[in-house]
């Protein structure tokens, strides 16, 4: 059985889904029915239930956007970086294998040589640069805590997207949004992120930090000019801010990270994921709007 935390959220949902059409045997754990954030009562869910693996996409991401994280200190940080280490905490003292939904956006930029940031390469984004939102801030104190963690997987997650209509979807943001910053980015197709990660366990994969985003990089007007191309917004104008400067004066609260990863060790693996532009273009050409 598959323990899920964080269900009723955006990526959470995503895992319910999959498990669900799979026949995968899971239990998508409610704070109603046992607050999971206190140890002892994790503690004592996992030591009554022996789930085969714990799934965390519980986390805190901020509504409409991490602006809302600057206002909510206190909950994105118990969400994002003292909590992962409650489960960490607890899963090992049981012996239980557990996966981590974490974020690529504790980066900024791209390396020295051009290339795309590695599971080896530190935060550039953080609290310790002082340069962050306080998002990313959490975000990567969630992975300091949970280095050298036994039986974990670290799962990057970056700039969600799919083919369905929601407020959290990247490409709902782009239709959505009055203005836009042009950057460039690496992106995770959400259905293909949460496949590629529950069979990194599955198929006893090395436990460890794994960078799960379609491969390559885009950028925000590529994006919007196969939005013009496939039809699905007739009559939507694009206007881009001057520069991120005057982005961040006139309508962020906190700075942006826009990042490319690089996803060497997933390919690897050999587990399939498409290519950043193939999944777009899909996603785009099978658009559902909400009801």
């Amino acid at each position: 059985m598959i323990l899920l935390l964080g269900a009723t959220g955006y990526v959470g949902q995503a895992y319910q889904a999959y498990l669900g059409k799979n026949g995968i045997p899971h239990t998508p754990l409610s704070r109603r029915d046992a607050d999971y954030t206190q140890p002892a009562i994790l503690r004592d869910y996992l030591k009554a239930n022996r789930p085969t693996f714990l799934i965390n996409a519980a986390g805190y991401t901020g509504k409409p956007n991490v602006d809302a994280c600057e206002i909510h200190k206190t909950e994105c940080l118990q969400g994002n970086a003292t909590f992962p280490g409650t489960v960490r905490e607890v899963c090992e003292s049981l012996d239980i294998s557990w996966g981590h939904v974490s974020s690529g956006c504790i980066y900024t930029g791209k390396k020295a040589d051009g290339s795309g940031f590695s599971e080896t390469d530190k935060p550039n984004f953080s609290f310790r640069q002082d340069n962050c939102s306080w998002y990313s801030g959490t975000k990567a104190l969630g992975e300091e805590i949970l280095e050298g963690a036994e039986n974990c997987y670290v799962w990057r997650l970056r700039i969600p997207f799919d083919n369905r209509d929601n407020p959290r979807n990247y490409l709902t943001k782009l239709l959505r949004y009055e203005k836009l910053l042009d950057a460039e980015n690496s992106v995770s197709h959400l259905q293909e992120f949460v496949a590629v990660t529950y069979q990194t366990w599955e198929k006893g994969l090395e436990p460890g930090v794994y960078n799960v985003t379609n491969p390559g990089s885009i950028t925000t007007r590529q994006v919007t000019e196969w939005i013009e191309e496939s039809g699905i917004a007739p009559g939507k104008s694009y206007q881009f801010f001057e520069s991120e400067d005057n982005f961040l004066k006139t309508a962020a609260k906190t700075p942006r990270s826009n990042c490319t990863m690089d996803t060497s060790k997933l390919r690897a693996t050999g587990i399939p994921i498409r290519p950043v532009e193939l999944a777009i273009k899909d996603a785009l050409a099978n658009w559902q709007t909400q009801p």
